[in-house]
C-alpha cells in the first residue's frame, strides 16, 4: 500500500540543479538524489565540480553560465541528451552578489548580479519548459532569499543588486506559475535566511551576535536544513502547491 512517503520519491525523474556544485545547490541536489531523480549539474567551472563528484558520485555534470541565454539553452540541450530525456525538475540554484553601498555600486556588477540571479533562471526556466509541457508535468523550483522580501540594513547586508534580483526571482515565480499551471508545471521558490555558504561566508560573523540574541531560533541555518523543503516543492507531495514562496528562515519573517 503507498503511503505519504511514496509521495517524496522521485524514481525516474531527470533533474537539472544550476549552481549545484556546492553550497546549498549541492545540497539540494543531494535530496532529490536520495529520492531517486537522477541529477544533472550545471556550474560555470568545470574545477567546481570536484566536491560534487564525491557526494554524488553518478551525477551529470554540465559546465555552463547561466548569465548567457545560448549558453544555457545548449547546457540543456547537453543535459536532455545526458539523462536521455527532457528535465522534469529544475532548480535555479546559481546565485551570486556583490557588496557596496547602493550609491556607489558599480553599473557592472549590478547587472552581473542580475543576469545570473535572475535572467539566468529565466533562461533556464524558458529552455526546460517546452519539454515539461509536452509531458503535462514538470517542477521549478528557484532558490530565492529573504532579502528578496524584505530591506536589509547596511550593516548586515550591503548588496542591493542581490536583493533586487531576488525580489525579481519571486515576482517570477509567481508569474510563470501562473502562465504555466495549466501546461502542468509548477513553479515555487525558497527564501533561505542565513545559511553558512560561500556567499555568506563575510555576512555571517557580523550577524553571529544579532542570530544569538533575537533570532526566534538563535541561529543560522544548518547544512541539512534546506533539501528537505525543496524535495517537498519538486515532488508528487507538493503537487498542489504552486507559486508560492517556502520561507526557511527559522522564523525571522514571522517576526516582520
Amino acid at each position: 500500500m503507498a503511503t505519504v512517503f511514496d509521495r517524496f520519491r522521485l524514481d525516474g525523474r531527470r533533474a537539472l540543479v544550476t549552481g549545484g556544485s556546492r553550497g546549498l545547490g549541492l545540497e539540494i541536489a543531494q535530496a532529490l538524489h536520495d529520492a531517486g531523480a537522477r541529477v544533472a549539474l550545471l556550474a560555470r567551472r568545470t574545477a567546481w565540480f570536484d566536491e560534487a563528484r564525491v557526494a554524488i558520485p553518478d551525477a551529470v555534470c554540465v559546465q555552463g553560465d547561466v548569465a548567457v541565454q545560448a549558453d544555457v539553452q545548449r547546457a540543456v540541450a547537453e543535459t536532455v541528451m545526458l539523462l536521455g530525456g527532457p528535465v522534469d525538475i529544475l532548480v535555479n540554484g546559481a546565485g551570486i552578489s556583490w557588496a557596496a553601498p547602493a550609491e556607489a555600486m558599480p553599473a557592472d556588477k549590478f547587472v552581473h548580479v542580475t543576469a545570473v540571479n535572475y535572467f539566468g533562471a529565466f533562461w533556464a526556466s524558458q529552455a526546460v519548459a517546452p519539454g515539461m509541457m509536452a509531458q503535462r508535468w514538470g517542477k521549478i523550483v528557484n532558490v530565492a532569499s529573504v532579502a528578496g522580501l524584505k530591506g536589509e540594513r547596511p550593516e548586515t547586508l550591503d548588496a542591493v543588486g542581490y536583493s533586487g534580483s531576488k525580489a525579481a526571482l519571486i515576482g517570477l515565480t509567481r508569474d510563470l506559475a501562473v502562465k504555466w499551471g495549466p501546461h502542468g508545471i509548477r513553479v515555487n521558490a525558497i527564501a533561505p535566511g542565513f545559511f553558512p555558504t560561500r556567499l555568506t561566508e563575510q555576512v555571517i560573523p557580523r550577524v553571529t551576535a544579532a542570530l544569538e540574541t533575537h533570532h526566534p531560533l538563535r541561529r543560522a541555518g544548518r547544512p541539512g536544513e534546506l533539501g528537505g523543503a525543496a524535495l517537498l516543492l519538486a515532488s508528487p507531495a507538493g503537487d498542489y502547491i504552486n507559486g508560492h514562496t517556502l520561507v526557511v528562515d527559522g522564523g525571522v519573517m514571522a517576526g516582520g
